[in-house]
């Protein structure tokens, strides 16, 4: 069978946690649950360093402004890691090119990535944080949820992936108002601390 659909998936779930999709396919393959996943991702240091990261950001991710601060960081980091973890899978299934398959999960990876960012830019309008924090407790279930899927039924995932990802498309479509409202109170900020540096200290009296 192709290794499209897990690549779809994984590039899905790498854009909005790339740790835990490492993670979990790692314990999957040293485990034995699945045959596909490429040794590198079931190396010892490899999961270790995943783990610390997915924890760091499982904190980091329900801290209002702070979440928004770590997505930032991570543009690139997570479409790359979902470039990567599809070729991976490419080279150990062999049923695709990896750089065809680095495509598909690079693409995939940064379309989820700036559906999550642009949804917790407006999730981080309201003043309470609990809208924030069940945000990404829904996101770290639903990753590991369809990611696990992914390992035995790889094209119901994908299609579970694609629908998720484009209805947070239209959701992300229907919030840019928030979204503009975050921008400008982030702006105003920054224009606030930059005043507040450059008119430095009151001279002594």
């Amino acid at each position: 069978m192709s290794v499209i659909p897990l690549v779809f998936t994984s590039g899905w779930a790498s854009g909005i946690n790339a740790y835990a999709v490492v993670l979990l396919l790692g314990v999957f393959g040293a485990t034995g649950v699945s045959d596909e996943v490429p040794a590198a991702l079931q190396r010892t240091d490899v999961l270790i360093v995943a783990g610390v990261l997915f924890l760091c950001e499982v904190v980091a991710d329900k801290i209002p402004y702070v979440d928004s601060v770590w997505d930032t960081a991570h543009t690139v980091i997570r479409p790359v890691a979902g470039a990567v973890i599809a070729a991976l899978l490419a080279g150990e299934s062999g049923s695709l090119p990896e750089l065809a398959a680095g495509a598909i999960g690079g693409s995939t990876a940064l379309m989820s990535h700036l559906v999550k960012a642009g949804t917790r830019m407006a999730v981080n309008t309201s003043p309470e944080p609990f809208s924030n924090i069940g945000m990404s407790i829904a996101e770290d279930l639903g990753v590991a949820g369809v990611v696990t899927f992914a390992i035995f039924n790889p094209v119901a995932a994908a299609i579970i992936a694609a629908v998720l990802l484009v209805l947070g498309i239209i959701i992300v479509i229907f919030l840019a108002s928030r979204i503009r409202r975050f921008l400008r109170r982030r702006a105003q900020r920054r224009e606030e601390k930059r005043l507040a540096g450059a008119e430095g200290p009151w001279p002594p009296g």
